[in-house]
């Protein structure tokens, strides 16, 4: 018992040993974080530099440790004062005692020490602003609720603020401000004037007073911009947003003081913005910038961390050169070129510089036009931006060119977009000269120069060349001017031409000079001989159609005679109307068939077969006789549908559709049995009110192989009408087939005239304006007895 007792106080003192090392580690460790955050030292620089201020001040390493955490967040007696005080009075047995109060601001006080210790380890590993501002936010989102970190750093001219680094925000909105110009209503700026933090808790007041970032959102209702201290001056501002509203508590206040503390040092170890050193020749050319006229700029390109070029450094420029917001010459050095001019990113310019930087070939843009106020009036004015590289960095020179130099380019811009030329000759010495437009018009070198006016034929192709030949002799003896066109063989094919030219005669009227301009027709000429050749197609395929439709025409009416009165059934009255279309000129497939039975019985039929022309007239008359043929050799109305079916099918010629109606009327049972494939239904009127039949099962002719019809039965009282039609009467563009029915049976109930001959005001009522398709209609009616 004595030996076991024994081993178990070796191993409790062991633990209560490796207990106190890992307590003492982890603050030896925090404390060497925060050392290397505040001077940006090395792991090893901090652990001697903590040795070293232990024995300077008699005290243990642990003891320098605490110091030195404890100097990161305010004492616990400024914690309490600034605390507010309570708005009501808490019951007795919720009040904390004054010791476990000071415990627990103990406890807080620790907390933010880890805080700021492990944050201080992390950002030692930071590289870049960058880097420092994703690690803010990933240790300060929970204990301060950040939603996002912003670095502003201030540029050592003008007053601007250029963001250095940033988390949380997405990248569109950090480029809209990552530079931000000399204007007030800024907090960072604010902050960094002052030296004193800003904090922003409510959105609608601090609206009044700062532009905020991300205003249109309302992202962040919360906000602190602290000025990160360097000794006694401040370049440097870090902004904490939050996704919350409410007030920062000021235990938050002062972690976040604690941690501006840390980032000052850390920054300081960053070279996030080294000024390149310029070289001699740069140096020499900044010396000439205040004796340089015009506009002329020193740029040195700023780059990311990829190596891309981000931006220009202005480092000297002419007076004469102004920025967008009225700033000059040595104003504008240390500025960006995009603070100055925003848009240029946006231009050929940017990649022209980026081209001169990269191959050291001088670059020099197309010349622009630029509203410009002068002697109180505006004048239009033309520029043209040149780029050379010298070292490292760009010469950038703004030339305007004067009236010459205008009226040139102008010159040249109306012989590109005319596609024309200039050209003189002279007559007394032989000379020539001609345009750099009119050699790439003849596709000639211009090594090999201009051509003599009496050569000028031989460049035509053979056909045109003795009109040509003709123009130039009465210009060169009789002076005569000449407006003719021609051809000519390029390597990119035939090419239209026209020349004019006028004579410049001496005193005694010889002409001694020729000049005139040479211009290219060919793109017109090819659309005259497109237009030209389409007309003609047009009007043959008119010509094929206009025959097609008489030949159908004639062929329908020989196969489709119209009764010119109405006819008598099996003692019903048949009236008949066929109206052709009036739009297209192909004959439709609409048909219509009244005849007796033997036996007594009446067959009524009316059909439409799918598409136009001959095709479709020829379809139509194999249905009407076939159909015909079966009735009348006792085929079933069915069986009449099943068999056209199958001859739709299996002809081999048309391979159409087609909507049929087969109706047989029994007069003496006053019966009408009826069968449809496909087609619309039967209107009844009846007293003067219309229904349509109930449609028996069927679909359209030659749409399947296996199709089911059905028969259905109506009995017919004296008095009754029943319209059978072509979906030509009821269909319109644009309107749905049930609004076609509906305006049916309202005309049809609204002209109940009992005589025939009454479809032509129902017809009227219906087909108004064009008629895109054929329209057939069989009105049956049952005579009203004598009275």
């Amino acid at each position: 018992m004595a030996a076991l007792a024994e081993v178990v106080a070796r191993q409790r003192a062991e633990l209560d040993r490796l207990q106190d090392l890992a307590a003492t580690s982890a603050v030896l460790e925090r404390a060497k974080g925060a050392l290397m955050a505040l001077t940006g030292c090395s792991p090893e620089a901090a652990h001697e530099e903590l040795v070293q201020r232990s024995k300077a001040a008699n005290r243990t390493l642990m003891e320098e440790c605490r110091l030195t955490l404890g100097s990161l967040v305010p004492p616990l007696d400024r914690v309490v004062a600034l605390s507010p005080a309570p708005v009501c009075t808490a019951p007795a047995s919720a009040e904390i005692p004054p010791a476990d109060a000071g415990a627990a601001t103990a406890a807080e006080d620790s907390e933010d020490s880890a805080v700021l210790a492990v944050l201080g380890r992390a950002l030692a590993r930071a590289g870049t602003p960058q880097d420092l501002a994703r690690c803010l936010l990933d240790h300060l989102a929970a204990p301060v609720g950040a939603d996002a970190v912003t670095i502003y750093r201030q540029l050592p001219t003008g007053g601007g603020l250029e963001l250095i680094g940033h988390a949380g925000i997405d990248e569109t909105l950090a480029g809209q401000w990552r530079h931000v110009p000399p204007v007030g209503g800024i907090a960072a700026r604010d902050a960094l004037g002052s030296h004193e933090e800003r904090w922003l808790e409510d959105v609608e007041e601090d609206r009044k007073r700062y532009l905020l970032i991300g205003e249109d959102s309302d992202r962040w209702p919360s906000r602190a911009w602290l000025p990160v201290l360097s000794g006694d001056s401040a370049d440097v501002a870090m902004g904490v947003l939050r996704d919350r509203p409410g007030a920062f508590t000021p235990r938050t206040r002062e972690l976040l003081r604690g941690v501006s503390r840390l980032c000052a040092g850390r920054l300081r170890a960053f070279a996030d913005r080294p000024e390149p050193a310029v070289d001699s020749a740069a140096g020499g050319v900044h010396a000439l910038f205040g004796a340089l006229p015009g506009m002329t700029l020193l740029l040195t390109p700023v780059r990311s961390p990829s190596g891309e070029v981000e931006d220009y450094r202005i480092d000297a420029a002419t007076s004469q050169t102004v920025d967008v917001f009225g700033r000059s010459g040595d104003e504008l050095v240390g500025l960006r070129v995009l603070e100055c001019w925003p848009a240029v990113v946006q231009e050929p310019l940017w990649q022209g510089w980026l081209d001169a930087l990269a191959t050291g070939e001088p670059y020099e843009s197309e010349p622009f036009a630029q509203q410009e106020f002068v002697n109180g009036g505006q004048e239009l004015s033309t520029y043209s931006v040149r780029a050379a590289r010298l070292g490292d960095a760009l010469v950038v020179t703004v030339v305007r060119h004067g009236s010459s130099d205008r009226q040139e380019q102008r010159l040249a811009d109306l012989q590109r977009l005319g596609r024309l030329g200039w050209a003189t000759w002279n007559l007394v010495t032989h000379e020539a000269s001609w345009s750099s437009q009119v050699y790439a018009l003849f596709d000639r070198d211009p090594a090999s120069g201009p051509v003599r006016l009496n050569e000028l034929p031989d460049l035509a192709l053979p056909e045109d060349g003795p009109a040509l030949a003709r123009v130039v002799r009465e210009l060169l003896a009789e002076g005569k001017p000449f407006d003719t066109s021609f051809r000519i063989g390029t390597t990119a094919g035939v090419r239209h031409l026209r020349a004019v030219a006028e004579a410049v005669p001496d005193a005694g009227g010889t002409p001694v000079q020729v000049h005139g301009f040479v211009q290219d027709l060919t793109a017109q000429r090819s659309a005259e001989l497109a237009l030209v050749e389409s007309e003609r197609a047009m009007l043959a395929q008119h010509g094929i159609l206009q025959a097609e439709r008489m030949l159908a025409g004639r062929l329908q009416h020989a196969l489709l005679p119209l009764p010119r009165r109405p006819v008598r059934r099996a003692g019903l009255l048949v009236d008949v109307a066929y109206l052709p279309a009036q739009s297209g000129i192909n004959v439709g497939g609409d048909w219509f068939s009244t005849i007796e039975l033997p036996g007594g019985d009446a067959l009524f039929v009316i059909g439409d077969v799918a598409g136009h022309g001959i095709d479709a007239v020829a379809t139509m008359a194999q249905l009407r006789f076939t159909a015909k043929g079966m009735i009348f050799t006792g085929s079933s109305l069915t069986g009449a549908l099943s068999r056209l079916n199958t001859l739709l099918i299996h002809s081999r010629d048309t391979h159409g559709t087609a909507t049929l109606v087969l109706a047989r009327y029994k007069p003496a049972e006053h019966l009408l049995l009826w069968a449809q494939a496909g087609h619309l239904p039967p209107l009844l009127l009846r007293r003067g009110e219309p229904r349509y039949l109930e449609r028996p099962r069927g679909v359209l002719l030659g749409a399947s192989r296996n199709p089911v019809f059905e028969e259905a039965r109506c009995r017919l009282e004296p008095g009754d009408r029943l319209l059978l039609y072509t979906d030509g009467l009821v269909e319109r563009p644009g309107e749905g087939i049930q609004r076609g029915l509906a305006r049916l049976a309202e005309a049809a109930s609204a002209h109940r005239a009992d005589t025939p001959g009454s479809l032509g005001p129902l017809l009227a009522t219906m087909l108004e304006g064009e008629r895109r398709d054929d329209v057939c209609v069989l009105d049956i009616r049952m005579p009203t007895p004598p009275a």
